[in-house]
């Protein structure tokens, strides 16, 4: 069974970090959905405009957001019922890990893309 990720923060510039996270996913062998409110694609992979709007439920969702977006999108993080959601470096304060745990959110404060065994030094502009 192929393991799901939905990459929040996903974008279209090939140096932001949500970029080289989907890069890496895809490379690991994970079915990938970019999180975007706008774009249309990313990597040739089609976007979603919200966690509600996927198709399954991700077993993972990897955050590349600023903090106070992380925490205005809890709610729907909690709704989407990922197995592990990803705070990647930048996406989470003490807010967003106290609020994200009050709500029973299991995350995980650390890098998706080495959790993959990945580096993002692997994934050139």
């Amino acid at each position: 069974m192929t393991k799901t990720a939905a990459i929040l923060g996903a974008s279209p510039n090939r140096s932001k970090f949500g970029n080289k996270s989907l890069r890496a996913h895809v490379r690991a062998g994970w079915t990938v959905y970019p999180i975007h409110p706008t774009a249309q694609e990313v990597e040739g992979l089609e976007v979603f405009p919200t966690l509600s709007d996927l198709p399954e439920k991700p077993h993972r969702i990897s955050i590349y957001l600023p903090p106070a977006v992380t925490r205005s999108m809890l709610p729907e993080i909690q709704a989407a019922g990922a197995e592990e959601v990803w705070l990647n470096p930048g996406a989470a304060d003490t807010a967003v890990l106290t609020e994200a745990q009050s709500l029973g959110i299991p995350v995980i404060d650390g890098c998706s893309i080495v959790d993959l065994g990945l580096s993002p030094s692997q994934f050139p502009d």
